[in-house]
């Protein structure tokens, strides 16, 4: 049997970032899009450009500069979401709308107050709109799994009588069971003859663990397209981890007898990227890019890798792309030396951003201080999460801090809040607590305070400060943000006002998509 082509749709910079706390920058994003293209991944889902003008300038640079994959915008079915996602996909050599409206009876009646007749009416609208713009448009039926197949296969029909190239069928609340969903595809297929021309796509989460299982089972009853994101980070439990499912692909090509374009050898540096990014870390067991994904601590199991990698191998860390080393750049390394370092983990940066990163290494190592991969890494994060001027809702002019053996600490800080400039004072158990304590005398009350971590990036009393902190919002959304400094107390401060933008930004992009 001819092997047929599976196309792999990331939506790491939509979907990936709606995970708690894993907002991205605007140059995160690039970077990330950068070493997506580099991936071999398809289509790029690059953000909900209506969503905030953050998300719209995103969307927009990724497809000015990104060559290679598709770069697509998400729309809500309605005409002001198509134009703006319109505006800023254009740019692309390869662009395309994805719009979407929920189908399921809960939806339906909980959520929009539409018959079902008028669900249909606005998703062909929708996708009629969209076709006037571009001629590759995904049209999804979201909480696909949980709507009748009937009512599904009729949606899904006239979405295609429309126009649309791409059907993705998502499991939005990951509810499915890998064989109901496999069977939701095949009766899908045969009852729907126009589905065999276009393209079959699906879209799991993973409430159950289900995700990845849903997916796979979804590609052996006919779908060609598959969304995930990287290391599986998404809303709730997350999305279907991309590259597990393109590992299976790879590895069970004898089962699936799909062909993938995906250079497996960038996963690794994929997944480190991401996780440097978003600050959500990755566990130690996570199949394909966790820690021990290739570690072999039994006895039989080393004596058995010794005599032969296959025993107990399925695949090689080569692969993946699996790195080890801890490299030192040296006190006297240049542009080019941090360049080859940052390229190798998956940044691609402008000249400007690398020569900062460049100037801060050379002041670390004037300090007599090795600087070794970690720290540059943790360096280049930090530069590529500073967030623009229109981002920064909260802004630090400056801050002073009086301690002593025998006094209580005491913080002053100066911020500039929505424009306005204002001064506080804290005292607390200890500088960093002090400092703190007059912070949040000058932001919203309801934002809180939940975790404080510090961290040294690679050891000594030299070594670089690593602060990372949780927030919470009155609605419970976590947001994470993480800051380095040869100062613990500026890289906490910097990591608490980072933090605090993050929650403001989030909830902008919630009231204006109202």
């Amino acid at each position: 049997m001819e092997k047929r082509n599976s196309i792999i749709f990331d939506t790491t910079l939509r979907d990936g970032e709606q995970s708690p706390g894993a907002s991205l920058t605007v140059n995160e994003k690039l970077v990330v899009a950068h070493q997506l293209a580099r991936l071999g991944v398809d289509v790029i889902e690059a953000g909900f450009p209506i969503a905030s003008e953050g998300d719209f300038e995103a969307v927009k640079l990724v497809a000015q500069n990104v060559k290679g994959p598709t770069i697509c915008g998400l729309a809500r079915a309605n005409d002001a979401d198509i134009d703006r996602c319109w505006e800023a996909v254009k740019y692309s050599d390869k662009p395309r709308i994805h719009t979407f409206i929920a189908t399921s009876k809960v939806h339906r009646e909980k959520k929009l107050q539409k018959s079902k007749e008028e669900i249909i009416e606005l998703a062909v609208k929708a996708v009629k709109r969209a076709k006037s713009y571009c001629d590759d448009v995904e049209f999804s039926p979201e909480d696909a799994a949980r709507t009748s197949l009937d009512y599904l296969c009729d949606v899904v029909k006239a979405a295609i009588n429309a126009g649309a190239t791409t059907i993705n069928i998502p499991d939005t609340v990951g509810y499915s069971e890998p064989k109901e969903f496999g069977d939701r595809i095949r009766y899908l297929f045969e009852k729907v003859p126009e589905a065999k021309d276009v393209v079959i796509s699906v879209h799991c989460h993973n409430d159950l663990g289900n995700a990845v299982a849903n997916s796979l089972a979804a590609v052996e009853a006919g779908a060609t397209q598959v969304e995930g994101c990287i290391n599986g980070i998404g809303e709730r439990a997350g999305n279907a981890s991309l590259e597990e499912i393109v590992m299976n692909l790879v590895t069970r090509q004898d089962y699936f007898n799909v062909n993938v374009n995906v250079n497996t050898r960038e996963i690794y540096r994929t997944s480190r990227l991401v996780s440097n990014l978003t600050g959500i870390d990755i566990q130690r067991n996570k199949a394909i890019v966790g820690d021990n994904a290739f570690a072999h601590e039994a006895g039989i199991h080393q004596h058995g890798i010794l005599q032969s990698k296959q025993t107990y191998e399925i695949m090689t860390p080569e692969e993946v792309g699996w790195t080890g080393e801890n490299l030192v750049i040296g006190k006297h390394s240049g542009k080019h030396a941090v360049l080859a370092l940052l390229e190798e983990e998956g940044f691609q940066l402008d000249k400007e951003t690398i020569t900062q990163v460049t100037e801060r290494v050379k002041e670390l190592a004037d300090k007599e201080k090795s600087v070794e991969r970690d720290d540059v890494i943790a360096i280049a994060r930090d530069i590529t999460h500073q967030l623009s001027d229109e981002e920064q809702f909260v802004k630090l002019m400056e801050f002073s801090v009086v301690t002593g053996s025998n006094m209580t600490p005491t913080a002053s800080v100066k911020l500039r809040v929505d424009g306005e400039m204002k001064i506080a004072a804290g005292i607390g158990d200890g500088p960093v607590d002090a400092v703190s304590n007059a912070i949040w005398q000058m932001v919203d009350p309801s934002l809180k305070l939940q975790d404080y971590h510090l961290k040294a990036i690679t050891g000594g009393t030299d070594a670089l400060a690593d602060v990372s902190i949780k927030l919470s919002d009155e609605n419970y959304n976590l947001f994470v943000a993480r800051a380095v400094d040869e100062d613990v107390i500026r890289a906490s401060v910097k990591a608490i006002i980072k933090g605090i933008n993050k929650a403001l930004n989030y909830r902008e992009k919630i009231q204006t998509q109202g």
